[in-house]
């Protein structure tokens, strides 16, 4: 038994009622998809259904608050290395509300999951403004490398315009801006040696924002 149907219907009161019977359920594994191959989180689940529209971002938020009130571990099922938690999925796939629930509770912001990019890379690159202004009020080191492409939050933020696609064209500007401002070093180079500088030459945009 998990809380799929509850949290497909997005139904505050059923899924109280779940939860109130048997709390165990906000952290049982909620299987899902064809054949129902993908098993994650509750928490997790919920960004995948924001992020496929199928459940209202505010609402999502308001379900991870209730979960976690009913014991829901903020970071999931722990940390293991280039595996996402919670809140690197909420900031990588656009469901912000969520991301900022799990970062009042308390969720590990330094781990770094998908390519070693932490919450910070992942928000940078989908241009979750209000999610990098959260994260900017923790200490977090602002030109921390992921693995993959030892590129920093900054660097993700350039490379997000220019290769995240159609739907992930949301305010990576403003990121980068805010990044900038809090002190990141816009010079540092990914692996291939290129900076955002270079990767993004013919973003008018983008480069006033780094003249500026």
């Amino acid at each position: 038994m998990s809380l799929r149907r509850q949290i497909n219907k997005g139904d505050l009161n059923e899924i109280n009622a779940a939860i109130s019977k048997d709390n165990s359920l906000v952290n049982q594994v909620i299987k899902w998809g064809p054949l129902c191959k993908n098993h994650c989180h509750p928490l997790h689940y919920l960004c995948d259904l924001v992020f496929a529209d199928k459940l209202d971002g505010q609402l999502a938020g308001e379900i991870a608050n209730k979960l976690i009130e009913h014991g829901a571990d903020v970071n999931g099922y722990g940390f293991e290395e280039l595996k996402d938690t919670p809140l690197i999925t909420a900031a990588s796939l656009h469901a912000d509300e969520v991301a900022l629930v799990l970062i009042e509770a308390g969720a590990d912001i330094h781990h770094g999951g998908l390519f070693g990019g932490t919450a910070l890379h992942w928000a940078a690159w989908c241009g979750r403004d209000k999610v990098v202004k959260r994260l900017l009020q923790e200490e977090i080191d602002l030109d921390r490398r992921c693995i993959s492409h030892q590129s920093t939050a900054f660097f993700w933020a350039a490379h997000g315009i220019a290769q995240g696609g159609e739907k992930n064209q949301n305010n990576q500007i403003e990121c980068a801006r805010m990044l900038k401002d809090a002190g990141a070093d816009i010079t540092i180079p990914n692996a291939e040696n290129i900076t955002a500088r270079e990767l993004l030459k013919d973003n008018i945009a983008f480069i006033e924002l780094l003249n500026t």
